[in-house]
């Protein structure tokens, strides 16, 4: 069987750069170097190496998180040079990095989320007037950004004011939330047409951390991951199935991981991921393994999905 060549691209420009070399090294290593060539990019120095040599390139692993690299930016060119790549294409991957358009576009679907408001950046904060319509403690994060990045918790109101000013640093527009106080859960999917949902998993960040934050989710013993997630059998389903729901609501492709919150028998979806976490210890890897899936086999998964949609849509 021909080898097939290989662009694995990490590293980008975003806040989440280091992250995403780190991911990469992993990936690079999972890779089976007797079916691939593996030719690494970093789009921050490399696109112009990656348009050259796009004529040899078989497929792409994009291992990059944040804006241009999640946002549809990255897949647009992908496209362009007509290059399969693994996950969700212009529209899933750039619907899926704004949170309020994903909000939008899960309600309508039929989930439920916080409750919310919006604040731009010359809008006038009325503190009170947020506490009072969302109750505390609220959770405050940028529109546009991954990993956890500018978000803060705010249990007291005369703290609004500088987490709103920090997650601005982030975006022109932020997210202010009700804090759902509950079961941490996240749901992974993998597949085209026919999508199949992976285990469940329960998150439990250590004490010293008001949630799953940038800090939390990479450091290493910060948090408890339990796979398959200690709910009933009804309950999986659900969750299995919003996870599902929410991967079509947001027209995503290949796979996704869904974080939500339970609450009394209740889930409210807070964000879909479209390049979640590719270490062996992240978070869908983990799913996937529960699910007879290892690692360098989900990686094969993922390759040849992204071959496959690249043909059907010719």
């Amino acid at each position: 069987m021909k080898k097939l060549t290989l662009a694995l691209l990490s590293g980008g420009i975003s806040s989440e750069r280091d992250v995403s070399i780190a991911s990469g090294d992993q990936v690079f290593e999972a890779l089976d170097s007797k079916k691939y060539d593996i030719i690494r990019y970093d789009p921050k120095t490399d696109i112009s190496r990656l348009v050259a040599d796009a004529h040899h390139i078989d497929a792409a692993l994009v291992i990059l998180h944040g804006p241009m690299g999640e946002d549809g930016t990255i897949q647009g060119l992908l496209d362009l040079l007509e290059i399969p790549y693994q996950g969700s294409g212009v529209l899933g991957s750039a619907i899926g990095m704004n949170k309020l358009v994903s909000k939008q576009l899960y309600e309508k679907s039929g989930l439920r989320v916080p409750p919310y408001m919006v604040i731009k950046r010359d809008d006038v904060l009325n503190p009170e007037q947020c506490a009072e319509q969302l109750g505390l403690p609220l959770v405050v994060k940028p529109i546009g950004s991954g990993s956890s990045v500018g978000i803060s918790i705010v249990k007291s109101i005369d703290r609004l004011n500088h987490a709103v000013t920090e997650a601005f640093a982030h975006d022109d527009a932020v997210l202010i939330e009700a804090y759902i106080d509950g079961i941490e859960l996240t749901g992974g999917v993998i597949g085209n047409d026919k999508i199949e949902a992976l285990p469940i998993i329960e998150i439990i960040p250590d004490k010293s951390y008001d949630f799953f934050d940038y800090t939390a989710k990479y450091t290493a013993g910060a948090t408890q991951e339990i796979c398959p997630a200690r709910i009933d059998d009804a309950l999986t389903q659900k969750a299995q199935a919003i996870a599902k729901t929410a991967h079509s609501a947001l027209f995503c492709k290949g796979y996704s991981r869904t974080d939500m919150i339970l609450k009394d028998q209740d889930c409210f979806v807070l964000e879909t991921n479209t390049i979640p976490g590719m270490t062996a210890t992240s978070l869908l890897p983990i799913a996937a393994d529960a699910a007879g899936i290892p690692f360098s086999r989900l990686l094969d998964r993922l390759i040849e999905l992204s071959i496959d949609a690249h043909k059907t849509n010719r």
